[in-house]
């Protein structure tokens, strides 16, 4: 993105390449795939708008201010899943639970700077951009749980993929597209998509299988840590004091609310 590319493009690329990983996934183990379900497909295209978001909105958090921002706002999401499932009454509202929420909030506050006028690199477009990701994220975690019910998880992310891929197809700049084709950066978008959707999505999905929910909102908190700390130590990226503040109660305060939910 530093040398011009969308970060539509940049997202479409790491989708497609994550759609052709899962459908080797699927056409190695076709059984009980439940593509013949209407709910199914209905959450499956649920899950893929919220992924499709995820990713854009993302990227242009990370273009509009830095890695560290974007990745430890995007880790907002199970905030969002507690408001929704506050509304649907999936979960009960406690005086903990929003403590813990008004903590998440002010460690935003902190992280973006947005109290400081003209403070650091972060745009209200890139704090924007991070919290619809996290918001988007929500919305793919609903209907990827749903949609378990009806399906396999390899037939679950073929749809969610093929819809993200048709979504932002659609939104991207159609002539960088195609110029991705024939770029010297080919192998940068390769390796995002390999490890950013394909790899990573089938290896998170089968761990679930085997991990308690408590210890993989724990193992999570490990994503915005690295990626801010690749910001850093390869991008040149800086965090300020209270920056680093506002990261580690948003990164601690997430992470107990995840341990101790019985929430979807």
């Amino acid at each position: 993105m530093a040398e011009g590319w969308d970060p539509l493009v940049v997202s479409l690329y790491r989708g497609a390449i994550g759609l052709l990983f899962v459908l080797a996934w699927l056409a190695i183990r076709r059984h009980g795939s439940g593509l013949g379900s209407r709910r199914l497909w209905f959450w499956s295209t649920l899950a893929g708008v919220g992924v499709a978001g995820n990713f854009a909105l993302y990227f242009v958090s990370i273009a509009e201010g830095s890695v560290a921002v974007a990745a430890t706002l995007m880790y907002c999401a199970p905030v969002f899943v507690y408001l929704v499932s506050f509304t649907l009454k999936l979960e009960r509202p406690t005086p903990r639970k929003w403590a813990a929420m008004v903590l998440v909030m002010l460690g935003i506050v902190l992280l973006t700077r947005i109290h400081e006028t003209g403070a650091g690199d972060v745009t209200w477009l890139g704090a924007s951009a991070g919290l619809l990701a996290g918001l988007c994220y929500a919305a793919f975690i609903f209907g990827f749980k749903y949609a378990s019910a009806h399906g396999s998880p390899q037939a679950i992310l073929v749809i969610a993929f093929a819809v993200l891929v048709a979504i932002l197809v659609w939104l991207a700049d159609g002539d960088q597209a195609l110029d991705v084709l024939s770029t010297p950066k080919r192998p940068l978008f390769l390796i995002l998509g390999v490890l950013g959707a394909g790899i990573s999505f089938i290896l998170y999905v089968v761990g679930l299988k085997y991990t308690a929910p408590a210890v993989a909102s724990i193992v999570a908190m490990i994503e915005p840590v690295s990626a801010s700390l690749f910001g850093v130590l390869l991008l040149h990226e800086t965090l300020v004091g209270l920056q680093l503040l506002g990261m580690a109660l948003i990164l601690v305060t997430v992470t107990v609310l995840s341990a101790s939910s019985r929430a979807p």
